[in-house]
């Protein structure tokens, strides 16, 4: 990796959080949230690349890193700092290839099998989970649990960045640290209140500085 990720991972979510992406990274980035991920499933490509456009304006006046989910192409249009990828998106080598060297690539996997596979590609971090049950995805993957985010760290060793997904909370968020990842991906701890996004960020980053891991 060419950076370390921050401890707090913040993803943003229209149908959670009832707001445009933009509204949200700058209630996140109020917050103090530094890297943030666009995550849209529902909108058209066209609507999507306007709210991701206006969402990176923002990002670029705060400073933050902003990556994009599945949509290399609206990555590549917009010059985002990157792209996120699940199982069934563009290959992370062909995402590469496109979006050059200094992109930021992460890549989801929810089996040891596929940390395993993925600590080969050129990316610059393993996504684990979902650690705990969320209801942030339609069809989620099985729970991996903590044990299975352990079973990663001791298989990978301690150079992969691991992202921790699914179902972290406040009251978690310290254990998952503690059995191996180096981040926290976060949706509805954070975004569930909308009007409490930036408090809500503060008070998780406040915990995170002061979790072993």
């Amino acid at each position: 990796m060419r950076f370390n990720l921050p401890r707090l991972y913040a993803i943003t979510d229209r149908r959670i959080s009832g707001l445009s992406h933009a509204e949200q990274v700058m209630r996140l980035a109020d917050g103090g949230a530094s890297f943030i991920q666009l995550r849209e499933k529902h909108l058209s490509p066209r609507e999507f690349y306007r709210e991701a456009e206006e969402a990176l304006r923002v990002a670029r006046e705060r400073g933050m890193r902003l990556i994009i989910n599945d949509r290399v192409d609206i990555a590549l249009a917009l010059k985002a700092d990157g792209v996120h990828l699940g199982q069934t998106d563009l290959d992370p080598r062909a995402a590469r290839g496109l979006l050059g060297d200094e992109a930021i690539i992460g890549y989801s996997t929810h089996t040891l099998a596929q940390a395993m596979e993925a600590a080969n590609l050129p990316i610059d971090y393993i996504a684990f989970g979902p650690v705990f049950a969320t209801l942030s995805k339609d069809n989620p993957d099985a729970v991996v649990g903590l044990d299975g985010l352990r079973d990663v760290r001791a298989r990978l060793g301690g150079d992969a960045w691991i992202v921790a997904i699914g179902g972290i909370t406040f009251e978690n968020a310290s254990a998952v640290l503690a059995a191996g990842a180096n981040t926290v991906a976060v949706i509805s701890a954070l975004l569930k209140d909308s009007a409490a996004i930036a408090s809500r960020t503060r008070e998780l980053q406040a915990r995170l500085a002061f979790a072993k891991g």
